[in-house]
């Protein structure tokens, strides 16, 4: 298991995916499929596999048998956080129970409020320009008091954060990315002994272009006003605690460290709902309204979507910790837009390396129908046909998370009878997994 430090150093060389040791997907002999394709659902061991949107110990809280989860694994965007930042989150927010995504929020705000100071000023459509540049080619720093002591000396900062060494591309967003490998165990939680990590992606994709020269420093100006766009209710609403925690400890901090512009930052948080609810738009609304130079979040590629013109339109800059669909590479955003967690272009090709080295043949997929489940579904297809499957050993189908059921789309991979599948999407999962196992093709033992 690689420490955080090793992580940041073994970018040099990531040039392609790193895999340091591919967890198995529940089969009993270590996580290798089972041979056999033919015959029938539930006659041969099929290994089951989540993303982001499910592999979170909120899972298992919807499932009372012993070992219903048992075995399956799956990727998220994570780098292994230290026993130090843990406790810093568990006492900015007690009682957390997964730490998805914390990482990636604490950088957004981190990298926000070193670019505003660059600037010199609050005003978005300033520091946008030195976003980007905060996350390569100047001085290494890991935390804002150190990076804000580079700024105040005349010099660049390279911030490498929680959630790894960052470096931007010139859409922003991270050109190489760390992944955990997580593996429920029998009590239907994340087993963290077996969680490993991946690297995928290229840091000499970054950009090359660090922005504007500095504001004379130190720089003072009015106050920074972030707000928080991120799910304390829905479908993601498991994501909200570790979130809304990086996002109180970061703010904590820079503000501990001398705040930015000669002031103290200050939070608005808001809800954003999911994308069956108005709640996102209300909430932008109001955010605007108290003046924030910029709002982070949301976690749901889906919901990003449905503000991201009334975000960037009104010159505030969006910072999403979690929106994983390669849509917002090319969108139209004026430059308000960044994100701290990678493209699902990368997390599909973790996905898929760690399908195949668990020498899987035939491979379902199922997908929530929303930008981040397509989105990761092509991707995944993509990397497995590339990895040397055929395109008929892979059966894709997407779902409404609303429906009332999913017996159909169960019954088309009990049909397909593949060797693995894989379930893309939010706390619906639980009724799927639920149904997979019914027609023993699900992780249950």
């Amino acid at each position: 298991m690689r420490t955080g430090i090793l992580a940041r150093n073994a970018a040099v060389s990531a040039a392609a995916l790193l895999v340091l040791t591919a967890c198995g997907g529940g089969g009993d002999d270590g996580g290798t499929a089972a041979e056999g394709e033919g015959g029938g659902g539930g006659e041969q061991q099929v290994n089951v596999y989540g993303t982001d949107g499910n592999m979170g110990n909120a899972l298992g809280e919807s499932f009372t048998q012993p070992g219903a989860l048992a075995g399956m694994s799956g990727t998220t965007p994570l780098t292994e956080l230290s026993s130090d930042f843990r406790e810093r989150l568990d006492a900015t927010y007690p009682g957390l129970q997964d730490y998805n995504y914390a990482g990636e929020t604490y950088d957004a705000i981190v990298i926000t409020a070193l670019a505003a100071q660059l600037a010199g000023t609050n005003d978005a459509n300033v520091f946008k320009e030195y976003v980007n540049g905060v996350t390569f080619g100047g001085e290494k720093c890991t935390d804002f008091a150190s990076c804000s002591e580079i700024i105040a000396n005349g010099g660049n900062p390279d911030y490498d954060g929680i959630s790894g060494p960052l470096a931007f591309t010139e859409a922003g967003e991270p050109s190489l990315a760390s992944f955990g490998i997580l593996t429920f165990g029998e009590d239907n939680t994340i087993d963290e002994s077996l969680t490993d990590y991946v690297l995928a992606g290229d840091e000499a994709n970054a950009a090359t272009d660090e922005g504007p020269a500095p504001a004379p420093q130190p720089a003072t100006g009015e106050q920074l006003v972030i707000g928080t766009l991120l799910p304390l209710t829905g479908n993601l609403a498991f994501l909200g605690p570790p979130e809304v925690a990086g996002a109180r400890l970061a703010v904590q901090e820079i503000n501990a460290a001398g705040g930015v512009l000669g002031q103290d930052v200050r939070l608005v948080e808001g809800d954003s709902g999911d994308a069956s609810t108005d709640t996102a738009t209300q909430t932008v609304d109001r955010l605007l309204q108290e003046g924030v130079n910029a709002i982070i979040g949301a976690a749901s590629s889906g919901v990003s979507l449905t503000v991201i013109d009334r975000i960037t339109g009104a010159g505030v800059l969006q910072f999403s910790p979690a929106n994983t669909s390669d849509e917002f590479t090319t969108y139209n955003d004026n430059g308000l837009y960044f994100r701290s967690a990678p493209p699902d272009t990368l997390q599909a090709r973790a996905l898929s390396d760690l399908i195949i080295n668990d020498g899987n043949n035939t491979v379902g997929i199922m997908a929530l129908n929303d930008p981040y489940g397509v989105g990761l579904m092509e991707n995944t297809r993509e990397n497995l046909i590339a990895a040397g499957l055929s395109e008929d050993s892979i059966q894709t189908l997407t779902y409404d998370p609303t429906a009332a059921n999913f017996d159909a789309e169960i019954q088309q991979m009990v049909d397909f009878n593949p060797n693995a599948i894989v379930v893309i999407g939010f706390e619906e999962s639980a009724r799927i997994i639920e149904g997979l196992n019914a027609q023993g093709i699900g992780p249950a033992r």
